[in-house]
């Protein structure tokens, strides 16, 4: 008898080791990461939580390679060997003019404006090499003397993070754009350990409108790169901010005083940097390898005597705040550092304006102070508190972002109580700033390379168009949708209006007049049958005429009902009533102003 046949041999059960499963965990990364497993909304808002860690994480390797550097070129002495002082600065600067010129050409200027121009021109795009190129001139620069910051530079990179990732991540062209302002607010609110100003910021200069879902994932951004910056560089604020006290309401005349200098010293820096930077760059090309080089020059013999105006000066920010130099001293700091901080930005030499800005205001806001106290010793008020405010003064006049330079006092210090000098000074250098200089900082900047970019000022200033300005009286009475043909004869008897209108349970339609005449319609036939266009849509008219074009579509006219009740018709609005409304405004902004 022969022996039965072997059993077949049986697949091996599916192993559940780590190795075996590597693949489709490798697989759902990757889909997770792409984008693919999550709508593209969420994945957005999940992508600037990473590009917040990745920002901060940046910037801090940013903050700390400036520091490294002005140790290794110029020692950790406040006041550097004289041979530093002013050979360090020169060689800097040519070294940086070679890599601007020949390997880095786009991280030229302080990185705001270009960023604006990623969103608006270039869909987002900001190439990495820029990052790269940003991070070593600008901390070579720095940290050999030059009169620049950080923050501008670190707003760059982080958007240049931001737009990286979001390539990689293959986001659609619209999420595209939105990405880089998102790594943007991450790098600046890093650098500036001030999440709500730099949000502000980029609301205010970059996008320019508040819109919720940027917003939400700007905010994520900023406040996950502030924790990063922080767990890393420590929680202490940027500034030592002594305390706040109003002791008079007169000295809120002194405040009054700061805003009208602060604006004026900042209409005298916008023209000296707008003029003297195209004057430079119309120089041979040869000079632009020279002109960083002359820059630091300049610094580093001012340096010599006044080693305050090298770099971006945070520390002695923080001693004018605490009232350690005379005001006469403060004064002179303020105008070196404006001729130093021209200097350097317009030989082309990349870094930002923030941290000079904020100097130049700490040092003013500080000497008026000191001023009064001398002057004035009745009202025994505090100069660094004179100082405090004078860095936000400044920055309204310079930047032309008044929410912003409000909320960075505020969040500088985190007492409220300093609100009301700070939103008096702002205002007025604001204001004086802008009837001397139209065009903001950024805008011209951009302008003078040859960009047009929207303006965020002329865009918060614009007086949009509501439906009241075009709609116009209805010569017809609002008719009944129950009534009969017989009854609107009587009623529209004289009426000129092409439309009539008709109101009924349903809402409001309307029908042409011509149906009216007799041997068009039946006398018994209800309005509800003529109606050739139904449930028209209703506007209000405090709404904008954007809204009333959108819903016009291909009707003749809309009628205009009020809030309260949806029957009282207020009056309408058709296309030429839009049309005539948009003419008007343009004549009228096209008209010189009166002479009063």
């Amino acid at each position: 008898m022969s022996a039965p046949p072997a059993p077949a041999p049986q697949a091996a059960p599916a192993t559940s080791t780590p190795a075996a499963k590597l693949p489709a965990v490798k697989s759902h990364l990757s889909r997770f990461f792409s984008g693919a497993a999550l709508p593209e909304g969420q994945f957005f808002f999940f992508l600037s939580l990473v590009i917040g860690i990745f920002g901060g994480l940046s910037v801090v390797c940013f903050r700390l390679t400036i520091d490294s550097m002005r140790q290794w070129l110029l020692g950790s002495s406040l006041r550097p060997p004289l041979p530093e002082v002013v050979l360090v600065p020169v060689i800097a600067g040519f070294c940086v003019a070679l890599l601007v010129l020949l390997v880095f050409p786009q991280v030229r200027g302080s990185g705001v404006n270009q960023t604006k121009a990623a969103v608006y021109i270039f869909d987002g795009r900001v190439p990495f090499n820029t990052v790269i190129g940003k991070f070593i001139t600008c901390a070579l620069g720095i940290g050999s003397g030059q009169s620049l910051g950080p923050e501008d530079p670190s707003l760059q990179i982080g958007a240049g993070i931001a737009s990286a990732l979001g390539r990689r991540m293959h986001l659609s062209r619209e999420k595209l754009r939105l990405i880089a302002p998102v790594g943007a607010a991450a790098g600046l609110a890093a650098a500036f350990n001030s999440p709500i100003s730099a949000v502000l910021f980029v609301i205010e200069e970059v996008i320019g409108n508040w819109n919720a879902g940027v917003l939400g994932a700007v905010v994520v951004s900023a406040v996950a790169s502030v924790t990063v910056a922080r767990w890393f560089l420590g929680d202490a604020p940027l500034f030592r901010v002594p305390a706040f006290h109003l002791r008079h309401p007169v000295e809120l005349l002194a405040y009054v005083v700061l805003g009208i200098v602060s604006g004026y010293f900042s209409v005298f820096f916008l023209k000296t940097v707008l003029t003297l930077r195209p004057r430079l760059q119309k120089l041979p090309h040869w000079s632009h390898y020279l002109q960083p080089a002359i820059a630091g020059l300049l610094i580093g013999v001012i340096g010599i005597r006044f080693p305050q105006v090298m770099g971006a000066g945070y520390d002695y920010i923080d001693q004018a705040l605490h009232d350690q130099f005379a005001w006469q001293f403060l004064l002179l700091l303020a105008a070196l550092k404006l001729i130093s901080t021209s200097a350097s930005f317009a030989s082309g030499a990349p870094g930002g304006l923030f941290a000079p800005v904020l100097f130049m205001g700490a040092m003013l806001g500080g000497a008026v102070g000191g001023f009064e106290n001398h002057f004035f010793p009745s009202l025994s008020s505090h100069a660094g508190s004179f100082a405090l405010v004078g860095m936000g003064t400044l920055f309204a006049g310079i930047m032309r972002v008044p929410m912003t330079s409000i909320f960075m006092v505020i969040e500088i210090t985190g007492d409220y109580s300093v609100i009301v000098p700070v939103m008096i000074s702002n205002a007025i250098a604001y204001f004086i700033s802008r009837r001397h200089q139209r065009v903001t900082l950024f805008d011209e900047l951009s302008r003078q390379d040859g960009i047009v970019l929207p303006s965020m000022e002329e865009r918060r200033e614009e007086r949009p168009l509501l439906v009241e300005n075009a709609m116009r009286w209805f010569g017809a009475p609002a008719l009944a949708a129950t009534d009969v043909v017989s009854v609107a004869r009587e009623r529209a008897a004289g009426a000129s209006e092409p439309y009539l209108l008709v109101r009924g349970e349903s809402g409001w339609g309307a029908f042409p007049s011509e149906l009216l005449a007799d041997g068009k319609a039946a006398s018994a036939a209800s309005l509800e049958s003529l109606c050739t266009f139904r449930n028209l849509p209703t506007l209000h008219p405090d709404e904008g005429l954007e809204t009333a074009l959108r819903l016009l579509e291909n009707r003749p006219l809309l009628p205009v009902v009020r809030r309260t009740d949806q029957n009282a018709l207020q009056g309408v609005v058709g296309l030429q009533e839009i049309l005539q409304a948009y003419r008007r405004d343009e004549e009228a902004g096209q008209s010189p102003p009166s002479p009063s």
